[in-house]
């Protein structure tokens, strides 16, 4: 799970230098990262592929255009974005770095302002990006909701709290369809945020494959309505290294993330 990869120091940030070498890693030791579609049907299947991972991002930054997808056509991994489609716009492509006139980047609390005060594109991606990845056959783009909104901050009746969560997931896909020609089963919590009703009210949006912010290493047998991620830090190829000799072994992991819990 990624967020940020940006020079810019943050709260879930990746350093440009980082998320390369830890892209790099997985490639030059044959790991795979999976499309959806092929995370999916392994899911359905029941078996997962050795070696393999799925490469996410939250809510749709610009800096996912700029630093994150030319690293990952790189080197040949497929990624998958989670937008919040109420936030991205409209208008031409913008450079990635190391060509003429890259834009600058905010830093997280920056583009959390930027956001706050409805000036999403200084901060997030254009719909031109989200077209021009897509086509790539590098990422796939699915909801994050349209608003990224806590409902359960924001209204206290249940009813209406579900209502409004409803209308949100709802829209969420009507702009992928509209934007992308489809949209998908999968939706993404913001901030990690879900409870029984959450997922009752997603389940029946038409939404099958549910993820959080829950740290633990998918298996066969993994629940689709509370799919768990493992946070990537801004660490370089060592540390990642580390980690994923770690999660890839199912007893190692196993006996590590509990020692985490306890």
């Amino acid at each position: 799970m990624y967020h940020h990869v940006s020079p810019r120091p943050g709260l879930v940030t990746c350093s440009p230098a980082n998320f390369r070498a830890q892209m790099g890693w997985l490639a030059s030791n044959g790991w795979k990262a999976l499309s959806t579609a092929e995370f999916s049907d392994a899911l359905a299947n029941q078996v997962i592929p050795k070696k393999s991972v799925l490469i996410t991002f939250d809510d749709g930054y610009l800096d996912n255009w700029v630093y994150a997808f030319p690293v990952l056509r790189e080197f040949g991994l497929r990624a998958t974005i989670f937008l919040i489609t109420g936030w991205l716009g409209e208008g031409d492509i913008r450079p990635c770095a190391g060509h003429a006139g890259a834009p600058t980047v905010p830093s997280h609390k920056e583009a959390m302002g930027e956001a706050k005060e409805g000036r999403f594109d200084a901060a997030f991606l254009r719909w031109s990006e989200v077209e021009a990845m897509r086509a790539s056959g590098v990422i796939d783009f699915h909801s994050h909701t349209h608003t990224h909104t806590r409902w359960d901050r924001e209204i206290s009746d249940p009813i209406a709290r579900d209502t409004a969560l409803a209308n949100d997931l709802i829209t969420s896909k009507k702009i992928l369809m509209a934007k992308l020609g489809e949209a998908s089963e999968h939706l993404c919590w913001p901030q990690g945020y879900f409870d029984e009703r959450y997922q009752r009210v997603a389940l029946a949006s038409g939404f099958t494959h549910l993820y959080t912010t829950e740290h633990n290493v998918v298996r066969s047998g993994v629940e689709l309505p509370r799919l768990p991620r493992i946070v990537a830090k801004d660490k370089g190829a060592a540390w990642f290294a580390r980690r994923m000799a770690i999660y890839g072994n199912p007893i190692l992991s196993t006996f590590y993330l509990a020692l985490k819990k306890g």
